[in-house]
């Protein structure tokens, strides 16, 4: 009988256990889809002038790879008037959402006023994660060359912010 008793307490035991270990276990891989990057961009010139075109060398930094990892381009003029297009010569549309098929890419910024511009670059993955590259080029006349300056500023969203 106290054999019994014991062989039950064990059989319990090792049934518990195995209960245990298996419920722990969990089917689904733990694949990372969602990886931070970041836009690198190389100086931008100074001034412009109606009718120039500023070049603006990008590289896309990514922090991991998906295959399902997809990115796009857009930008917003908030002053000043001109046109952005690619390196493949895609003339963009503000606002328009345009994929961004390789890591290292050009842009390039043609002025088509005499004003100060300012254009914001947006770069988004599917996943929300976005970030912002802000261009300022001060108008530099023909005839009126002042010291001024291009700026960029970079704004980083994370989507889990």
């Amino acid at each position: 009988m106290k054999k019994k008793i014991l062989s039950s307490i064990w059989i319990m035991g090792v049934l518990a256990l195995a209960v245990f270990c298996l419920s722990a276990c969990d089917r689904d891989l733990d694949v990372q889809q969602s990886y931070p990057f970041m836009v690198e961009t190389m100086p931008v010139q100074k001034d412009i002038i109606r009718g120039q075109t500023a070049e603006i060398r990008c590289t896309l930094k990514r922090g991991g790879e998906f295959a399902d990892t997809r990115y796009t381009i857009r930008y917003f003029q908030s002053d000043g008037k001109g046109l952005l297009r690619n390196d493949n010569g895609t003339v963009f549309k503000p606002n328009d959402r345009y994929p961004l098929t390789k890591d290292v890419f050009r842009l390039y910024y043609t002025s088509l006023s005499s004003d100060r511009q300012t254009i914001d670059v947006y770069v988004e993955d599917n996943f929300g994660r976005m970030q912002q590259l802000t261009f300022s080029f001060n108008n530099e006349k023909a005839e009126n060359k002042e010291k001024s300056s291009a700026t960029v500023t970079k704004v980083l969203k994370d989507a889990d912010n």
